[in-house]
């Protein structure tokens, strides 16, 4: 069964919204750099991205991302796709690294 790997919400300041985050919610910072985010809550993740480099979406973990296209590498090792579903929603199709 596939399952929802982390939500992306787009902000306009990366580091205010990092912090104020961390100050309202007993969460970890998975991955940070210039353009995003990744928080870790008990249940799932919550990535903070800028709008001008990433899209709001949800990413699915799919053992068959493969199959939705050709999967850009990420630097935290991650690979993935974005498509659309029928309502225009992006979402990701992403490839944990193989351990």
């Amino acid at each position: 069964m596939d399952k929802i790997h982390h939500i992306a919400v787009q902000v306009e300041n990366l580091k205010e919204s990092l912090a104020w985050y961390i100050q309202e919610f007993d969460v970890e910072i998975m991955y940070q750099d210039d353009t995003w985010a990744m928080l870790q809550f008990e249940n799932m993740q919550l990535a903070l991205v800028l709008p001008d480099q990433h899209p709001g979406h949800f990413a699915i973990e799919s053992k068959n991302a493969s199959e939705y296209g050709e999967l850009k590498k990420h630097r935290d090792e991650t690979a993935s796709i974005y498509i659309k579903d029928p309502a225009g929603n992006s979402i990701e199709i992403l490839e944990l690294p193989k351990e």
